[in-house]
């Protein structure tokens, strides 16, 4: 590796992940040629007298933004043979003005994955989204992400967990941190510990792909903090995925409910899921359709 390399990953105190993939190194080098000629010099602040002999930026100009050298830049877009860090391909998309999508094409084709400040997070769900959710009652249904945060719910989801949902501050909104912590929420789980249990264990296993984001060891610091159940299970190092199933609650004043909890990927890459409870006998519709509609 070069000395210009070398420093150029030094500058941002990054380790570095690997060489990009040699079937993809012409189609970045050719995708940030492209957006290097697109974009207007005059609009970034770049003034030039005289005629520029190129379109757009140049080379020296983006590894300038970038911060980071000249020749390691024109190596990247040749199609060369370097190793390119998270902070680098970072600097170098906001350099270039890239947009959420290309900058995720950018991460896509060097392989790496994006940083947190770039991954889109869905933090409540469109008008459109909340219509589908209402449609499904009273099959109970809630959007989630892979943080276990209720994104969106529905009427029927609400009165069968026994939570007002709507009045809970967003930390708390959250299906972990209110079958840990949650009263009315554990009383209506048939099987407490079956559930707690699964939960520890997916949580744990989707953690493993973000041990670098902030919003994962935020919420892993507030479950231990909230529940000393929370970290029994969580030292039994049980790893589950998410998956469907039968899934059992107790209800005041009507009895047991059983339904097949059904899993829509609704955004796989952010682990977002549609999830609806569909009744698994005739009692249990019966049941619901007291509870929902009365």
């Amino acid at each position: 590796m070069t000395t210009a390399l070398l420093d150029s990953h030094q500058q941002h105190g990054t380790k570095t992940v690997g060489f990009i993939a040699q079937d993809n190194r012409k189609e970045l080098g050719l995708y940030l040629r492209r957006r290097r000629e697109s974009l207007d010099p005059s609009r970034l602040g770049i003034l030039h007298s005289g005629r520029r002999r190129t379109p757009g930026l140049r080379r020296e100009e983006v590894a300038m933004l970038a911060d980071v050298s000249t020749t390691w830049y024109t190596w990247l877009e040749q199609g060369r043979e370097v190793n390119a860090s998270v902070a680098t391909l970072s600097a170098i998309a906001k350099a270039l003005q890239c947009s959420e999508v290309e900058t995720a094409h950018v991460f896509t084709l060097s392989g790496l994955s994006r940083p947190a400040e770039y991954q889109r997070q869905c933090q409540k769900l469109s008008s459109v989204n909340q219509m589908i959710l209402d449609q499904l009652n009273p099959m109970p249904a809630i959007v989630q992400n892979a943080r276990f945060d209720i994104l969106g719910f529905n009427h029927a989801y609400r009165v069968l967990m026994g939570v007002d949902l709507a009045s809970l501050p967003d930390e708390h909104r959250n299906c972990m941190y209110l079958a840990f912590t949650n009263h009315e929420w554990q009383v209506r789980m048939d099987d407490k510990e079956g559930i707690l249990s699964r939960i520890a264990g997916s949580f744990r296993a989707a953690m493993a792909k973000h041990m670098d984001d902030p919003r994962w060891q935020a919420r892993l610091s507030m479950m231990q903090a909230a529940s000393m159940e929370f970290n029994r299970y969580w030292e039994q190092y049980e790893i589950l995925d998410v998956e469907n199933h039968t899934k059992k609650f107790l209800i005041p004043d009507l009895g047991k409910m059983a339904f097949h909890q059904v899993n829509w990927w609704s955004a796989p890459q952010n682990g977002e899921r549609l999830m609806v409870y569909v009744p698994d006998d005739e009692d249990t519709k019966d049941k619901l359709d007291r509870l929902v509609i009365g």
